[in-house]
């Protein structure tokens, strides 16, 4: 016998005996509206977002036009602001989006405990713009809050297919230097969240 098989089959001998895995009996959690906003709330703007309420479409639009005014470039693509900001119309080569200084995205839903949103690529535009612009926005209905990531897996389940999906918490970040907390070393340098309670 080679040392390699050896080697195998002491492992195979050693290995630790069979654990089935837990019951999880409820993955689903419920929770009040007003409860799941302010969690959110509070986690995401913990981990470096900024929450920012609006009752309106019009709210939104005239936020981003105060905070982000011309000549910066702005990517819309939340058909609901097109009446306020032009729907971009996206090159096929992300290099293009590296001087995007605002992406507005609009996410499926958001989830409480950890303060991400979820989205997935028909909502995205191109997979790297999140990634590669310099502020990013997300529209997310105060009503589409869910308590923990078991609900969000159980809605994710629950909806159409798609080929790629992310959740996003947060501005970009890292402290792995000196362990001291850098925001934007690899990606948005901010995340505002507009937790949208009208129509």
């Amino acid at each position: 016998m080679s040392s390699r098989e050896q080697i195998l089959a002491n492992i195979k001998k050693n290995q630790p005996p069979v654990t089935p895995l837990p019951e999880i009996t409820q993955l689903t959690t419920s929770g009040l509206r007003e409860e799941k906003v302010s969690k959110f709330t509070s986690v995401l703007q913990a981990i470096g977002g900024q929450v920012v309420p609006a009752d309106s479409w019009d709210a939104i639009a005239a936020y981003v036009s105060t905070q982000f005014p011309s000549p910066a470039r702005t990517i819309n693509l939340v058909q609901e602001l097109a009446g306020h900001l032009p729907l971009a119309v996206l090159e096929k080569d992300p290099h293009q989006l590296e001087s995007v200084t605002l992406a507005l995205l609009k996410g499926h839903f958001a989830v409480a405990e950890n303060g991400a949103v979820w989205i997935t690529e028909a909502r995205l535009g191109d997979r790297a713009l999140p990634f590669i612009c310099e502020h990013l926005a997300l529209v997310v209905h105060a009503d589409a809050i869910v308590s923990t990531l078991h609900d969000a897996y159980e809605r994710i389940a629950n909806e159409a297919p798609y080929e790629f999906g992310t959740f996003i918490a947060g501005p970009s970040k890292t402290a792995d230097i000196e362990q001291s907390l850098v925001l934007g070393a690899h990606g948005a340098k901010t995340l505002t969240l507009f937790l949208l309670s009208g129509n």
